[in-house]
């Protein structure tokens, strides 16, 4: 598992009593959702989380109320290994290869991608995360086994007040409509954490930056098959060699006609040695930070600072280098690289998509064990008609499948939240075949069946098994797993020693929202 022998994740919980505005319908207090503060995280822990409908924003993890919230945010996925292109899908890919080759612009200019819309989640560009965690790093270190009997005598740590969670709150809020990611960025192949295109080595596949090898087997047949038809009057009829012949071209008219292009095909096509344009993609790990991560960090920001300026309207000192930095550079995912895992390991990353040596455009994706998580997009808006949300989006479907070869379980791509109720927001079900999750039993369910239930009201059960409940329900408090002045404990002992009044409706609700599975793995900062 890819959370095997990494450190607990370590959480702080704060509820979500209160609403805050909602960046879709505008409500002013409508939106409604929990919240924790991650200190850290494993990667199976947060894919267990987005399982059960959390999401998360640079360290701040929520999960939207999903029965009282104003505009309710059903997590979308999609099957990455079954997907199919669709004609629009196909223009854009179309699109950027014409681009690339001749330096077309001229249908771009004028067109409006319905694609290219936002991915806006309840997190967004603004929110900054003015008030974090206050507890010291040393009060989340535990203490070792034999220390346990000094922990009683040391200081209560100081946890982030009702007020300071008020405020990200409403920051939050006041950011949804900019964008969880203009469009789920792509990625591409990644021989390493650090760069997508260095030559791959020996066993470790194709290299994606470049047009596809073709085969040698299937090269001979082509030339066989010219060699036939040229040759084919002189055979003589009805002979051995003339059915080899007509076997040879029934195979090749099949194999073209009747099989349709993979996404690969639209997207790995051989360019003409006199291209105009480069395109390259690179994946750097952004958490913890690569040098190539570091060395390209001021021009990737100054991508995002015009983006926000020039897509959402902000003013130049919105879009800081600490805003930009907590909200899509800071993650709590803890970098894993197991042997059975993808080569460029799990955590978060930044794809960088170079354009004749210049940073266009960047998608942040988490690589989870069972799939890529599309966070956020951004680009330089002087090449807004390429439509890079919508092109990034396949990129990343298509690094998923690539990423498959190595992590056969990896085989999902997480496109954030479906958002019924905003029309805008519904293209991310045009990605086929995608499923939402039931909001009360946290299983699977195809959208094709969902969008019925949606019409008819905002929020639905999808799972229609009446008797069904959520499989990993709490069912013993006790077994929480809390760290309490730096040892950790189950809930039943650190509750005997609590001093003040009782938390264990805090815990109980805690531990409903994350399941008993990950309760019993994570744990629960208390102070």
């Amino acid at each position: 598992m890819a959370g095997a022998g990494s450190s607990a994740s370590i959480v702080e919980y704060f509820g979500g009593e209160d609403g805050y505005r909602c960046g879709y319908c505008k409500n002013q207090s409508g939106n409604l959702s929990h919240g924790m503060w991650a200190h850290s995280m494993t990667v199976q822990d947060y894919q267990d989380l987005i399982d059960r409908g959390w999401r998360r924003s640079g360290k701040y993890v929520y999960k939207p109320i999903m029965n009282q919230t104003c505009c309710p945010q059903y997590t979308i996925r999609c099957q990455a290994l079954h997907f199919q292109t669709s004609k629009s899908h196909k223009k854009v890919l179309k699109k950027m290869l014409k681009f690339i080759s001749k330096g077309d612009v001229s249908k771009a200019a004028n067109e409006e991608e319905p694609m290219d819309s936002h991915i806006e989640d309840a997190v967004s560009c603004d929110f900054v995360h003015r008030s974090e965690s206050h507890v010291s790093e040393a009060e989340l270190t535990p203490l070792n086994e034999d220390h346990a009997d000094r922990v009683e005598n040391e200081d209560e740590d100081k946890g982030e007040s009702k007020e300071e969670v008020n405020e990200k709150k409403a920051e939050l809020g006041s950011l949804q409509m900019c964008g969880d990611k203009d469009a789920a960025a792509p990625a591409e192949p990644s021989p390493s954490t650090q760069t997508v295109h260095a030559p791959p080595k020996p066993g470790k596949g194709a290299d994606l930056s470049k047009p596809p090898c073709r085969k040698a087997k299937d090269i001979r047949r082509e030339r066989k098959l010219q060699k036939l038809l040229q040759n084919q009057k002189c055979t003589l009829e009805g002979s051995s060699l003339q059915a080899e012949h007509q076997a040879l071209l029934m195979q090749s008219s099949k194999s073209t006609t009747n099989q349709p292009k993979s996404i690969e095909d639209f997207i790995f096509v051989p360019l003409p040695d006199d291209a105009l344009h480069k395109l390259e993609v690179r994946v750097v790990r952004s958490s913890p930070p690569s040098s190539q991560f570091k060395a390209t960090f001021q021009e990737s920001y100054q991508v995002y600072k015009r983006y926000q300026m020039v897509i959402h309207k902000d003013p130049p000192d919105k879009p800081t280098i600490n805003q930009f930095t907590r909200f899509l550079c800071d993650s709590p995912l803890e970098a894993e690289n197991p042997p059975n895992g993808p080569e460029c390991g799990y955590g978060s990353f930044h794809q960088q998509y170079w354009l004749d040596g210049k940073i266009i455009a960047v998608g942040v994706i988490d690589i989870l064990p069972y799939c890529v998580s599309s966070v956020y997009l951004y680009y330089d808006p002087d090449y807004s008609f390429l439509s890079l949300g919508v092109y990034s989006a396949l990129r990343e479907i298509a690094f998923t499948r690539q990423l498959h070869e190595k992590a056969p379980d990896l085989c999902f791509y997480y496109m954030g939240f479906y958002i019924h109720s905003c029309p805008k927001m519904r293209y991310k079900g045009q990605y086929r075949p995608s499923d939402l999750l039931c909001p009360e039993t946290y299983v699977w369910t195809p959208i094709e069946q969902c969008l019925p239930l949606l019409e008819l009201s905002k929020y639905s059960r999808f799972n229609q098994d009446a008797k069904a409940v959520d499989e990993d329900h709490i069912k013993e408090l006790g077994r929480v797993r809390v760290l309490h002045k730096r040892t950790v404990m189950p809930y039943s002992v650190y509750k005997k020693r609590r001093k003040g009044p009782s938390d264990e409706a805090s815990v109980q609700q805690y531990a409903s929202l994350v399941g008993q599975t990950c309760s019993e793995r994570m744990l629960l900062f208390r102070s």
